[in-house]
């Protein structure tokens, strides 16, 4: 374990490599749902010292030490270990407004970093915080300029991780997998695909970035978590009911809408998607034809 200081601060830092850490780095995981859980064991099989925060008393999985705190409201936060190596912010909201997210995101972010001195900190952000909704490429150097009350509070956070060296935000597209099968339910009812571009990324990608970001020697500060084929919802929609031997259904007409998110960045530091498309990764979550 080597040191370094910050404004007279010293923190714990790790020998960032490309291969599996043997020392017990210390990682806490603010967040441990679906994204969170996933991480938290890829990082307990690398050998760190996980702890995992949720607002209930739950299993953290095997390996990884639970520790009950509330981001919203703080309640929890002072129990944990002043210093770690990496700090990870992925908690979801249990409602969906505004108050709900800026408590959570915005101040519950402040607190966590006011509890817990990190050198390597990773927010999850989301591609909600672009505007762009007709067919256009987005990338980290296009404007953020959300106009719904999710995206501006999560860009409002992300400000808040910006002055923080080690910082990161990673933000992810739409998350699908087991249980987060939105999609295909829609294909199954026989709805009409819109003329409108979806992005995705499968969650054991999404906790597979995360991980491979702790890892990074000298990462970026902000990036894009999406795999490699933006598709048209008409498309995948079509697809899956191809797939499932349902009769087609006419997609709806109207102009292009939505936006396409470039991977390249993470792509480029050395992250692969397991699932690179729709069909590879819901492929796996298909009835079989007639079913």
């Amino acid at each position: 374990m080597l040191a370094s200081r910050h404004d007279g601060i010293v923190f714990p830092t790790r020998r960032f490599a490309a291969h599996a850490s043997v020392s017990k780095d210390l990682v806490i995981i603010a967040g441990a749902g679906d994204v969170g859980s996933r991480l938290a064991a890829l990082r307990a099989a690398r050998g760190d010292d996980v702890i995992a925060l949720r607002r209930r008393d739950v299993d953290a999985g095997d390996g990884v030490r639970r520790h009950r705190a509330d981001l919203a409201t703080g309640e929890g936060l002072s129990t944990l270990p002043r210093q770690a190596v990496s700090l990870v912010f992925c908690a979801a909201p249990d409602q969906r407004d505004e108050a709900a997210y800026r408590a959570l995101y915005h101040d519950g972010l402040r607190r966590l970093l006011d509890a817990v001195q990190a050198p390597r900190v990773v927010f999850v952000s989301s591609t909600a915080v672009y505007a762009q909704d007709a067919g256009e490429w987005v990338d980290e150097g296009t404007a953020a300029a959300p106009a719904a009350f999710n995206g501006r509070v999560l860009l409002d956070a992300e400000r808040v991780l910006a002055p923080l060296p080690g910082g990161s935000v990673l933000r992810l597209s739409g998350i699908y997998g087991p249980g987060r099968e939105y999609l295909l339910r829609k294909a199954r009812a026989g709805e009409a695909g819109e003329p409108r571009w979806t992005n995705r990324i499968h969650v054991q990608d999404a906790a597979a970035a995360l991980s491979h970001l702790l890892d990074l020697r000298h990462p970026q500060p902000l990036y894009l978590g999406n795999d490699d084929r933006p598709a048209l919802e008409s498309e995948v929609l079509a697809w899956v009911r191809g797939a499932e031997g349902l009769p087609p259904v006419a997609a709806a007409a109207g102009p292009e809408r939505g936006r396409r998110v470039r991977n390249a960045r993470l792509r480029g530091s050395g992250w692969v998607p397991g699932y690179p498309d729709y069909r590879s990764g819901y492929a796996g979550l298909l009835a079989k034809p007639g079913v």
